[in-house]
């Protein structure tokens, strides 16, 4: 696993209940900030490995990226069942909702 996996899934596993994460959050808050695409990957493949919150990361329109509409509805329901309200857009506050960790870290903290 490289060092920037692990500190994506220390990262997901962080965010408490009832707050969110964006996937551009948690890259740049990694050491990658346009790592999006990796955390997306990184959540699709290990999730059920390391029992992760996936729910608790959304896109940074603070919409719901998940397409598939099983998922999606679990995911919203899940959300919901945490205190998150969304809007008539199906859209979450983020100021009310974002999860702001401590630390960011930098390339050269991965190595």
């Amino acid at each position: 696993m490289t060092p920037f996996t692990a500190r994506v899934i220390e990262i997901i596993k962080s965010i408490p209940e009832g707050k969110v994460m964006t996937y551009g959050q948690i890259a740049k808050h990694a050491g990658s900030p346009r790592g999006a695409r990796q955390v997306v990957r990184i959540l699709h493949s290990m999730s059920k490995k390391h029992k992760l919150p996936w729910y608790r990361v959304i896109n940074v329109k603070g919409e719901i990226a998940v397409k598939d509409d099983e998922a999606n509805v679990s995911q919203k329901l899940f959300l919901q069942e945490e205190g998150i309200e969304f809007d008539g857009n199906n859209r979450i506050n983020f100021e009310l909702y974002q999860f702001h960790p401590d630390r960011v870290y930098e390339d050269h903290d991965l190595f």
